[in-house]
């Protein structure tokens, strides 16, 4: 991943703390990866220093540069702000707040999990939300991966069985067997239909136990 300084500039950005669109004078900075893609980091203003404020863009571009292509290749813009909010994903975007970053997804250790997650959110709903073999996957499966799933179907489905489809293809050999027979159990025909895609999983190094 290389970063470089692209100067202060004035952008629309999304704030949870707000929970509302801001005007603000970010630090940009454009990172580009080996695959082609190149993505604007927007750091809020309020970090301490503009050092500060390209190790954090940093830090996130080199975390994002390892999820797969497939879910990148939407992303486009990434907002960075301090703040104890969630993550999110959309709007060709991914939406970082520091505080909760630290303090939930680096503490265990699940940072590039999160990323899978809103990465999917961004490149793959607008695909397959309304996709008929997706709606019919999910009613022949007739479960859930997760409550949170179960309880936002037609909103986080796609990006939660993405994550445990993606465990289970790709990263096997970091999660448990129970874990693997629950995912295969669960979901076997959102499994199916993930597997008749592309998956460009570059620049993610396979560990499946296959």
């Amino acid at each position: 991943t290389h970063i470089k300084f692209s100067g202060k500039k004035s952008r629309i950005m999304f704030d949870r703390r707000v929970d509302d669109w801001i005007e603000s004078s970010p630090l940009i900075f454009l990172a580009y990866y080996d695959d082609g893609y190149s993505v604007e980091v927007q750091v809020n203003p309020e970090f301490e220093s503009s050092e500060i404020s390209l190790e954090i863009a940093k830090k996130y571009a080199t975390i994002i540069g390892r999820i797969p292509n497939s879910l990148r290749v939407n992303v486009e813009t990434v907002w960075i702000h301090k703040g104890m909010k969630p993550f999110g994903g959309g709007n060709n975007n991914l939406l970082i707040h520091t505080d909760w970053s630290e303090k939930y997804y680096e503490s265990q250790g699940i940072l590039e999990e999160a990323f899978i997650h809103e990465a999917a959110h961004t490149s793959l709903d607008e695909l397959y939300l309304n996709d008929l073999e997706w709606k019919n996957a999910q009613r022949v499966d007739c479960q859930f991966i997760s409550f949170y799933a179960l309880e936002n179907s037609l909103r986080e489905d796609v990006a939660e069985s993405y994550l445990a489809y993606f465990a289970v293809r790709y990263a096997s050999k970091r999660i448990s067997k129970k874990m693997i027979n629950t995912i295969e159990n669960t979901m076997p025909e959102r499994i199916k239909f993930f597997d008749k895609q592309k998956q460009n999983i570059y620049p993610f190094i396979s560990s499946s136990n296959d």
